[in-house]
């Protein structure tokens, strides 16, 4: 694994109140439009397990969540609490 910078700035993608596990990402330092600076994912319920990738295909996978390229895999799941799924994403 990459060595990954202690002074990340960590985002949870969840609501503040919302519990259970959840996502995290940190962006790592890269100039403006750096289609090569790191993007750290982790899940609240194990930080210390981090996966690395680049801006470049973070913003792909994110074009692709908006235009509903993954929806078939919540397909049939409750929505729960205002979160399709229960308590994780």
């Amino acid at each position: 694994m990459a060595d990954v910078p202690p002074n990340l700035t960590w985002e949870r993608a969840a609501p503040p109140d919302a519990t259970g596990p959840w996502i995290e990402i940190a962006f790592g330092e890269g100039e403006g439009d750096d289609g090569d600076a790191p993007v750290y994912i982790r899940e609240t319920g194990d930080p210390d397990n981090i996966v690395t990738t680049n801006r470049r295909k973070w913003d792909a996978f994110v074009l692709g969540v908006q235009a509903g390229e993954f929806d078939h895999f919540v397909e049939g799941v409750e929505e729960v609490g205002g979160v399709e799924g229960g308590d994780t994403p």
